[in-house]
């Protein structure tokens, strides 16, 4: 899991994955037909999911004549799931979707649900001290140990004239309360669950978007599909994307309508339901739609743009674990194919 993937949700986990294994139709594994399609969650139901809870419940797969399994969240990535065959398609992210493809894996991006970072540093709202980034010179953050998370806060830091030198404790899921407690003094939030639960807490936090000081922009969740069943299955591959697609499209256009839709899913699981509504406000209202207001188009410019950083930065490995020397085409890594027509 990486910087831009990690949500940390402080949902009953339990319960969750029950609801999830509630709503799976048909077997646990593909058929030869393509009619079958199994869909792997990165995390526990969330707002970044709505797109597909409004597509099952509006019955866009069963129209298309497809049957969904979700696949409840669990120890393996997505990306491993999809890659191995486990799955037809799952939720990525831009920067776990290089590192994967990048090292071997025969998958592609078949959509982008959320159009930009959908994350930031975030310190809390009082800190008069860090009006911004190059302030965070010499002070501590606090970190998941996810790949390139360094690289990218640093060079956030020297873009604004800092050195882009400071400490950093790995603190996962416990990060938050090291800010809002004191003991460090910034993190990376995510602006549509962590910064509206730190608000509704009594504790703001106060944001440092990554392209307000040069740093480029990136998908902060994509779809990924298996390259092998894509091609064996163009025109389920077709029917199932553009049904989803149709779902995320829905819960873009009526925000309410596709957190209810999460809600009802996912019985039990969300104690606030309120911070739900908010979430997919926010992300309708500032993330989900490119320049047009469609949901989830791609380009070769947004991909080379901050997955040409991880390769500039010589974070990204071959097959053989060796960094890689030669820049991707970046165009192999996503797909506009299977979406609508505008």
């Amino acid at each position: 899991m990486t910087t831009v993937s990690r949500l940390r949700r402080a949902l009953a986990t339990s319960a969750i994955v029950a609801s999830a294994l509630s709503i799976l139709t048909g077997c646990g594994s593909s058929d030869e037909s393509g009619n079958t399609i199994r869909f792997a969650l990165d995390w526990t139901p969330n707002t970044n999911h709505t797109g597909l809870f409004v597509a099952l419940q509006e019955g866009y797969f069963a129209d298309a004549g497809l049957s969904v399994e979700v696949l409840p969240y669990n120890n393996t990535a997505p990306d491993t799931l999809v890659d191995a065959g486990n799955a037809e398609f799952g939720t990525s992210f831009q920067d776990s979707a290089t590192f994967s493809r990048a090292a071997g894996a025969q998958t592609v991006s078949v959509m982008a649900p959320l159009q930009h970072w959908a994350t930031g540093i975030g310190v809390k709202a009082d800190r008069t001290d860090l009006a911004r980034p190059k302030d965070l010179d010499g002070k501590t953050y606090a970190g998941f140990g996810d790949p390139g998370e360094g690289e990218i806060l640093r060079q956030v830091i020297r873009n604004d004239g800092g050195t882009g030198d400071f400490k950093s404790v790995i603190l996962g899921t416990s990060a938050y309360e090291a800010v809002y407690g004191g003991q460090a003094d910034f993190t990376v939030s995510y602006f549509a669950w962590e910064g509206i639960e730190a608000a509704r807490r009594g504790t703001p936090m106060r944001y440092f978007h990554y392209t307000d000081y040069g740093f480029p922009d990136a998908y902060a969740i994509v779809v990924n599909g298996n390259e092998r069943w894509l091609t064996e299955h163009p025109e389920q591959a077709r029917k199932f994307v553009q049904a989803l697609q149709r779902g995320y499209q829905l819960a873009a256009d009526d925000p309410d309508l596709g957190a209810r839709a999460l809600i009802d899913a996912n019985p039990g699981a969300f104690s606030d339901e309120e911070l739900v509504f908010e979430s997919q406000r926010m992300l309708a209202a500032d993330y989900m739609k490119d320049s047009s207001g469609r949901v989830g188009t791609q380009t070769r410019e947004q991909w080379a743009g901050y997955s040409g950083f991880l390769f500039d930065n010589g974070l990204l490995s071959g097959p053989d674990g060796k960094p890689l020397t030669t820049e991707p085409d970046w165009s192999a890594y996503f797909t506009n194919e299977y979406l609508t027509a505008p």
